[in-house]
């Protein structure tokens, strides 16, 4: 079973991964801090350096359809199990579809009700929110972003290099809501997060530390797959 999953899994890396001979930009102002516009997959290996062990893959790959221009940055766990993916508008570059991975391990689609993720400058104030089915049948959660640009020139040191970078404050819930008792659940947590300059997303933390993932390697797809199937 392990085995058919990876075989279906290259299978898709390489449908996904065609190249594209049209150049795509972004008109988005804070572009260039954002992820490289690429058709090639790449996929940015984050540590949890507060934890040790805990690791994320993060898989980014530009597209142009009939639908326009889309960056996709798909999220995996250590083992491999993808959980969700967003598909950014590369203009705007707001979310216009979001993806997750149900309780029942099925892929299914996000209801978008808050589209803005990426300010455009320090008065901009972004809201983020879509609802997706639940921990059973009967629930369904509310995630919400909302994210403040505070620094436009931060310097952090990303794999071993001093790198440029636009800080942001971002306040997060995730409600656990019954449509049918009518009863909520919310937990909410604050995190801060720097995206750098050529780079994209490369470190974010909670005020206390307790969780800190940072960018540690930039790998390809082979070379993620190699990693995965071990």
């Amino acid at each position: 079973m392990i085995k058919f999953f990876f075989t279906f899994l290259c299978i898709l890396m390489i449908l996904s991964s065609c190249s594209f001979n049209t150049e795509i930009k972004s008109s988005h102002p804070l572009a260039d801090y954002f992820y490289p516009l690429d058709s090639i997959p790449k996929v940015y290996l984050y540590r949890d350096v507060a934890n040790g062990l805990e690791e994320e893959f993060h898989r980014i790959y530009s597209i142009k359809d009939d639908e326009g221009k889309h960056l996709i940055v798909e999220r995996y766990v250590s083992d491999g199990r993808i959980v969700e993916a967003l598909n950014y508008n590369i203009d705007s570059l707001d979310i216009q579809d979001h993806m997750v991975v149900n309780f029942r391990q099925e892929k299914t689609k996000a209801l978008l009700y808050k589209t803005k993720l990426f300010p455009f400058d320090k008065d901009d104030h972004t809201w983020f929110a879509s609802k997706f089915p639940g921990i059973n049948d009967s629930t369904v959660f509310l995630r919400e972003v909302k994210r403040n640009l505070v620094n436009l020139s931060a310097l952090r040191s990303v794999m071993e290099k001093k790198v440029i970078c636009i800080e942001f404050n971002d306040y997060l819930r995730q409600t656990l809501i019954n449509p049918f008792t009518e009863k909520e659940a919310s937990i909410e947590a604050t995190m801060i997060t720097f995206f750098g300059k050529g780079l994209g997303l490369v470190e974010w933390y909670s005020p206390n530390r307790k969780i800190h993932f940072r960018l540690e390697q930039i790998l390809t797809q082979d070379e993620w797959l190699k990693i995965i199937s071990h």
